[in-house]
């Protein structure tokens, strides 16, 4: 069952997975699926991947965006078009952090995986 947590700094660690299921993703963010695929709908930068079946698997990215959407409106008292508004005004901002993080992750998955084969 899905346990909803306060704020962002209850939610639990990203594991370190490339794709997450919606249910993953739910209880990774606190949401449940039909608020997710609404999100989806209202912002455009929310994209999962669909295969089989219009089965979707989120990235760590969308993860990381869900939790800002989710801190937007649930913590700071966002509208959904003041939440697009804020999004697109820390966009580049935000890119660079993203970008960062999944940088330093993948560099160490990398070192790991070096570790291994020597």
């Amino acid at each position: 069952m899905l346990e909803i947590a306060k704020s962002n700094n209850q939610l639990p660690s990203i594991p370190g997975k490339r794709y997450f299921t919606i249910s993953e993703m739910g209880e990774l963010c606190s949401i449940k699926p039909h608020v997710l695929r609404y999100w989806e709908q209202e912002f455009t930068t929310l994209k999962p991947i669909k295969r089989r079946g219009n089965r979707r698997y989120y990235q760590r990215q969308d993860v990381v965006l869900v939790r800002q959407i989710r801190s937007l409106l649930y913590d700071n008292g966002f509208t959904i078009s003041g939440a697009k508004q804020k999004l697109l005004e820390t966009n580049s901002f935000n890119n660079k952090q993203v970008n960062n993080e999944l940088i330093s992750e993948l560099r160490s998955e990398l070192e790991e995986l070096l570790n291994i084969l020597n």
